[in-house]
């Protein structure tokens, strides 16, 4: 069980309404409470989703119509984006502030509607505003159609696990202030398990034991984990001592299966794995640990849980495992290089063979000169030499209205200064600002090299793309090579995501299909980066007929 947090900021009602699924009504009502009791080591008011940390699990089924109404009760604008779902034609739901919607404002409402067609799996919903998924945040289990089996073994149990991370300061307080200065807010105080945070110095009451996250198992059976990385800014390593891990499934999509005793999860991105409790009757040790592997300041913390084994005797001693180096690549990339989809009859890897549009993007930070800023210089994060600018009306709104001067069309397809990518790149290389929109029609093809780049240093950046899943089709260290390269991608069982890392000084290219009408946003999922301005957006053109056009606004839809 996720441990509940109460807090007096506690944030929003959040109903789903009931749908109807394979003849039978399922009903879900989310209530706000508010209390002044917390156990996070801190007494400050924290926003939350009915008052729980990490949120309420939104369950459905594979065709469901899902329905949220969210009624904002605190001081902050608020929008909640369902993480990987595709919103086919139903863009204005997708929640990213200022991209498909205006915000929420405190005291008005508005009621999310979309349909969850052709996925199951595990997805994750948070907030798409300032920093407020920090706390705001929850999973998404959507359950294959009744009768419809899972493509491996069936588990005893189902477990989800949110990986997350936890400021004993205010967050929002944090982030204006380094604004100010110019450089990068504080990293994390600790990682939290479902709720529970990791070894604190400060909170000697915090090392584990009644308060620590526990999952109770019983022997010879199966365990489906799905696990979530709702942090803000760090890849996390997952291990548990003395058990191997069978991963199934990434971003709902189903995989090859295949074992490992450690999983890499960027923030955004979901795993399922299968856990077979086949060890001696005992405890033993979880831990979540950070992934990176250039000199960037991250929580190196280690945060950890137990299971534990049902029967077993009070005094068992504790079986440990030590977590991987903070910049174990070899680990790292070896997990990843597993990752394959399951391409099967049942579940085809639709994979482009062919491409209409080929894109080169260049993704990184950089410096720009900021009078008002005390250091006088501010970290901006850019895409193709481009820093995003934030509009003022929700682009989907003006795209759909054809309301001028809110964007321009104009987003280059291929970086606007060429250097050494991978290298340190040029020290004088100052950044563009812009709403600039690249534009995509219906239905064509298209293929992006995300380019990692060293001006200030590299890293690896996870990308995510709203509105689609795309395949991830190859990847190197190093600059791209379009001559050489593209012979070895692979175009018959990639990994299929939402949220794809580059490698630290690398590249990644990834695939898919422009089938789904609207303005879609694409960014790092590294809050830092998306708040610097690492981020852009695609708008695709509607297609031919009513089936193939973005639906028309709601009603209620906030506005500006």
């Amino acid at each position: 069980m996720a441990q509940i947090i109460w807090s007096r900021a506690a944030v929003f009602v959040l109903f789903i309404l009931p749908v109807l699924v394979d003849a039978r009504v399922r009903h879900y009502k989310f209530n706000v409470v508010a209390t002044n009791v917390t156990k996070l080591c801190s007494t400050k008011p924290i926003v939350t989703v009915n008052g729980q940390f990490p949120g309420p699990t939104l369950y459905a089924r594979e065709g469901d119509t899902v329905l949220v109404k969210v009624v904002n009760h605190v001081k902050y604008n608020v929008t909640i984006h369902w993480h990987g779902v595709r919103q086919l034609r139903t863009g204005w739901n997708d929640g990213p502030a200022y991209i498909t919607q205006c915000p929420i404002q405190p005291r008005q409402s508005f009621v999310y509607n979309f349909t969850l067609t052709g996925q199951r799996g595990t997805l994750l919903w948070h907030a798409h505003i300032l920093w407020l998924r920090a706390t705001v945040h929850g999973a998404i289990v959507i359950l294959p159609k009744l009768g419809v089996p899972y493509p491996f073994p069936k588990p005893d149990k189902e477990e989800v696990v949110v990986l997350s991370e936890w400021w004993k300061s205010d967050v929002e307080a944090m982030v204006d202030q380094s604004t100010k200065v110019g450089l990068p807010p504080n990293v994390s105080d600790s990682h939290t398990i479902n709720g529970h945070t990791g070894p604190l110095a400060s909170c000697p009451s915090l090392q584990g034991g009644a308060d620590g996250y526990r999952l109770q198992v019983d022997s010879g059976k199966t365990y489906l984990l799905r696990i979530i990385n709702a942090a803000l800014n760090e890849d996390l390593f997952v291990k548990v001592a003395g058990h191997q891990l069978t991963v199934v499934e990434v971003d709902a999509v189903y995989t090859k299966p295949f074992k490992t005793d450690t999983i890499l999860i960027a923030p955004g991105q979901t795993t399922n794995a299968l856990l077979t409790t086949d060890k001696r009757a005992g405890t033993y040790l979880i831990t979540i640990s950070p992934f990176m592997d250039v000199p960037i300041p991250v929580d190196n913390r280690t945060t950890t849980a137990t299971l534990h084994y049902n029967n077993s005797l009070a005094a068992t001693a504790l079986t440990t495992t030590k977590p991987p180096a903070q910049n174990a690549t070899s680990i790292a990339t070896s997990y990843l290089d597993s990752l394959r989809s399951l391409n099967s009859k049942e579940y085809p890897a639709l994979v482009p063979k062919t491409v209409d549009h080929s894109l080169f993007f260049t993704i990184g930070v950089g410096v720009n000169p900021c009078p008002s800023c005390l250091n006088g210089s501010r970290v901006v994060g850019v895409i193709n030499n481009i820093s995003f600018v934030m509009p003022t009306v929700a682009l989907l709104q003006a795209h759909y209205y054809n309301i001028s001067g809110i964007y321009t069309a104009d987003f280059p397809g291929k970086p606007i200064f060429a250097y050494n990518y991978s290298g340190p790149g040029p020290k004088n290389l100052q950044t563009m600002n812009g709403t600039r929109l690249y534009r995509l029609p219906y239905n064509s093809s298209v293929q992006i090299i995300l380019q990692d780049t060293g001006v200030i240093s590299p890293e690896s950046h996870p990308i995510h793309l709203h509105g689609f899943n795309f395949f991830a089709v190859g990847k190197g260290l190093g600059n791209y090579n379009p001559a050489s390269d593209p012979a070895n991608f692979n175009l018959i069982d990639p990994v299929e995501r939402n949220t794809m890392s580059i490698p630290t000084g690398g590249w990644t290219a990834i695939r898919f299909k422009a089938d789904n009408p609207g303005v879609w946003f694409l960014h790092c999922h590294f809050e830092v980066h998306t708040t610097w301005g690492l981020k852009m957006a695609f708008i695709v053109e509607n297609g031919k007929g009513p089936d193939e056009s973005i639906l028309p606004p709601p009603r209620d839809l906030p506005k500006c």
